[in-house]
């Protein structure tokens, strides 16, 4: 938060490095619809960060929104940051270069907010790294008035305890309105000469109710281990966090200018969000939880932006995301008006994957009218009719047969199916059924198809129990446990001589679901291990290459003895209803009660319907958030354009 009137590009001492690494032109910016404004013409200069590779960075939707939305204010500047490579770090250390912007490659230290959107728990590692380079101290404590105020969001910011000691503050919810406010704040802070330091402009946040500053909370603990309470140790801090919601997602059309990127990115589309929050209640999905309630954009609303996107970006193919695209309401509509629209210039569409029941064979005809016909995806979750009720994920064989009967018969080839292992009362058995229905799908695929050439990838993740989901109690299954399960259903599979080599078996193991467990249901104590594996060299957790399940143990096994507490206190072992978990005061919507009401009714493999199309359940958000489910349908047509060739 230097007064300096100008930071200095440091693309000079860059250049000279560039050649030594792999991909430098990730790291030189300039891409179509960056923005580069005067450092001289703002007042509050923020530097945002995904903290991961350019490639994986550059896509993300929710650094993108804040981008523009920030850019687009008068007298405020926004640039981005990427996690640099080992190889690139090494240099940047070396020749004293520090942590830069790809914009316009100034310092990251310099900007007066370094914002960082932590969708996974895994870039943790990523931002001691990306603070160092920057040269801003790692302990929020240590930080003065002329560093910037560090700020967590994304997902992972709903827990953000594990890295208290490094943020100065963390956003939980939507960012839209969020960053504007914060923006605000620090502004009149500035124009009045900065007065109290870096402390009044924290307590500033704070009392919004909407901002959370660990430093401003004590956390007491009980002789077990356990969280005695939370508590705000100064007047004017409120004793809970509330989330942000938009709620009219008309009026935040972005992104406006999508960025298109110039090195090869993980996806290269053009994407446009058709509704926020899901209530279809799966009750191990985090995001479908956090992000309630259900807020549909406009038919008319998506058609603007696809419209301006693809003229902004020259991208052939539109990405229509939600955590359920199928379920909006009027998803049909959406996809053949697009489809009409850009028949001609072979505009492609894809939902990012389809949930079995929404599944129509007229939805998937329309979304490969103008593209290439790829593989479908489905998510079942569970391998056995009990765990989807366990999980509520209201699928039953029949209608995933059928589904994929469907698509076979329709000149569909390949299917993927995702499915969990290491979920809540889970056998050898139900891991096993995932076998049964993989070869069921193939002979009903050779079935319908008259083809022996059908393909079906079975594709398996390990259960992570999140905070603010009914499974946030839930003890997780080791590390062996998990991998002796696949162990068995990899056998079954390779062993079924008749459908086996059709299968395409996929699983990852055991040990990157335990450290992100640490890390999701973590408190302030977890921040130890955390820096003691970035100080050994800990980077990209993420990536598989650089992931070392032996570093994060044993960091744990050195620095957690200490506080009376182990890797199995925070993974394996069940919580109580009793028990005060690191995140109770910052507030998602969910009541508590509701959320543990929830977790018994999966024990008792109990069902619950979508609150969408059914009577309120009270779980709390629309009540408390002064929020409501909006759906449509609007009964409008996609857009007053003429199809793209016609009546010119």
């Amino acid at each position: 938060m230097t007064d300096q009137s100008t930071a200095e590009s440091v693309f000079p001492q860059l250049e000279a490095l560039l050649p030594h690494v792999q991909k430098p032109i990730q790291y030189v910016g300039g891409e179509l619809n960056s923005t580069v404004k005067p450092w001289e013409s703002c007042d509050v200069r923020w530097a945002l960060m995904y903290p991961d590779a350019y490639e994986v960075g550059l896509p993300n939707q929710g650094v993108m929104i804040l981008y523009e939305v920030l850019n687009e204010r008068e007298g405020v500047l926004a640039e981005r940051t990427y996690s640099v490579w080992p190889d690139l770090e090494e240099l940047m250390r070396e020749h004293r270069v520090p942590q830069f912007t790809v914009d316009s490659h100034r310092p990251v230290g310099a900007f007066d907010v370094f914002g960082l959107s932590f969708s996974t728990e895994l870039g943790y590692t990523n931002m001691l790294t990306a603070l160092d380079l920057a040269g801003i101290p790692l302990n929020a404590a240590d930080r003065s008035i002329d560093d910037p105020i560090v700020l967590a969001g994304g997902h992972a910011a709903f827990n953000p305890e594990p890295i208290a000691e490094f943020i100065d503050c963390a956003v939980v919810g939507d960012g839209e309105q969020a960053v504007l406010e914060i923006t605000d704040i620090i502004r009149a802070w500035k124009a009045e000469g900065r007065p109290g330091g870096r402390e009044e402009v924290l307590f500033r946040l704070a009392r919004t109710g909407g901002v959370y500053v660990p430093a401003f909370y004590d956390v007491e603990y009980l002789p077990d281990g356990r969280i005695a309470r939370v508590v705000p140790n100064r007047s004017g801090v409120p004793w809970r966090v509330s989330k942000h919601t938009v709620m009219d997602l008309d009026e935040w059309p972005y992104p406006k200018q999508p960025l298109v990127p110039l090195a090869e990115t993980v996806h290269e589309r053009m994407s446009v969000e058709i509704f926020r929050g899901c209530t279809r209640g799966c009750r191990f999905c985090q995001a479908g939880m956090i992000t309630r309630p259900v807020r549909e954009r406009s038919i008319t609303g998506i058609g603007e932006m696809v419209d301006k996107g693809l003229k902004a970006t020259g991208f052939e193919e539109v990405g229509l995301l939600s955590l359920s695209s199928a379920d909006h309401s009027e998803i049909g509509d959406v996809a053949k008006g697009l489809a009409d629209r850009y028949e001609e210039d072979k505009i492609g569409l894809s939902l990012p994957s389809t949930r079995v029941d929404a599944f129509n064979v007229d939805l998937a005809n329309e979304l490969t009218r103008n593209g290439r016909r790829s593989g479908l995806t489905f998510a079942p979750e569970g391998g056995s009719e009990r765990m989807r009720k366990v999980i509520n994920k209201m699928v039953s064989e029949e209608d995933l047969i059928r589904t994929v009967a469907t698509a076979y018969g329709n000149g569909w080839r390949q299917v993927k199916l995702y499915f969990m292992c290491g979920l809540p009362t889970e056998t050898d058995e139900d891991v096993l059924q995932i076998a049964d229905m993989a070869t069921s799908v193939i002979a009903k695929g050779r079935q319908v198809s008259g083809s022996q050439d059908i393909r079906c990838t079975v594709s398996i993740g390990g259960f992570v129990p999140k905070p603010h989901t009914p499974f946030q109690w839930a003890p997780q299954l080791s590390a062996e446990q998990t991998d002796a399960r696949l162990e068995k259903l990899r056998d079954k599979i390779r062993g079924d001589k008749k459908y086996g080599r059709s299968i395409g078996f996929r699983y990852h193991d055991g040990k990157p679901g335990i450290v992100e467990g640490l890390l999701s249901r973590g408190d302030r104590r977890i921040g130890s291990v955390i820096r003691a594996v970035y100080e050994d060299g800990g980077r990209f957790d993420g990536w598989r290459e650089y992931f070392s399940y032996d570093r994060w143990m044993a960091c744990a096994e050195k620095t957690l003895p200490a506080q009376g507490v182990d890797v199995d206190w925070y993974t394996t072992r069940e919580r109580t209803y009793e028990e005060v978990l690191p995140w109770d005061h910052l507030d998602s919507g969910l009541d508590k009660e509701w959320l543990w009401e929830d977790w018994q009714d999966a024990l008792d493999e109990t069902e619950v319907e979508d609150c969408r199309w059914t009577p309120c359940f009270d779980c709390g958000v629309c009540p408390q958030m002064d929020t409501s489910i909006q759906i449509g349908p609007t009964g409008k047509k996609l857009l007053p354009l003429s199809v793209v060739g016609q009546g010119k």
